[in-house]
């Protein structure tokens, strides 16, 4: 079994926010594979299904982003899942808009979110699919910039990131980093659109 944690922030102010990018990711693989997301569970949102063959656990930590590892924690622990069969969907800020990487582990690179669930685990070896956001304008405070909705023009090409994202992790889940990192890492995903 894979878990695949979308990160992002509880409640409707925060919903369609660049934060909660990961949480929509989830979602659409949710939606693409109809897995239920009803059960709250580990201080979140939790559905079991099948990516393919592959039994596969969603969650959407409602703890707010910065506490996200008491969610995931708690979550691996009861599946009895190992950081190895961990994967994070998040937002990235040192990334362009549009701009989709894997990466098989490492650090937290400043992502609050991120570096609870290292933290809570004592390892940062698990599986993440950052999407960019792009990043504030000079001077543009850092939180204020990720807390806030997408730009017109970047709205237009949402849907089609979100659902290359959940096509992303699909192949993870199902064939594994390799073949995933090969086939949608360091996509442009706006020259596809």
């Amino acid at each position: 079994m894979k878990l695949v944690v979308g990160l992002g922030n509880p409640g409707d102010r925060y919903a369609e926010t660049r934060h909660n990018v990961g949480f929509m990711a989830v979602m659409r693989l949710a939606g693409d594979y109809g897995i239920p997301l009803r059960r709250k569970n580990y201080q979140g949102i939790f559905g079991v299904g099948r990516v393919q063959d592959e039994e596969t656990a969603l969650l959407l930590p409602q703890t707010f982003m910065n506490l996200s590892g008491a969610s995931v924690g708690a979550a691996l622990a009861s599946l009895k899942l190992e950081p190895s069969d961990l994967i994070v969907v998040h937002d990235d800020i040192d990334l362009p808009f549009g701009l989709l990487r894997i990466r098989p582990g490492g650090g937290h690179g400043g992502h609050n979110g991120l570096r609870h669930i290292c933290k809570v685990l004592g390892s940062g070896e698990f599986s993440r699919v950052r999407l960019g956001v792009g990043r504030p304008a000079a001077g543009e405070d850092v939180a204020d910039y990720v807390l806030h909705g997408f730009l017109p023009g970047e709205k237009r090409h949402l849907n089609a990131i979100l659902e290359t994202a959940a096509k992303a992790v699909a192949t993870l889940i199902i064939y594994g980093i390799g073949k995933a990192m090969n086939e949608f890492s360091n996509t442009d995903l706006l020259h596809l659109i």
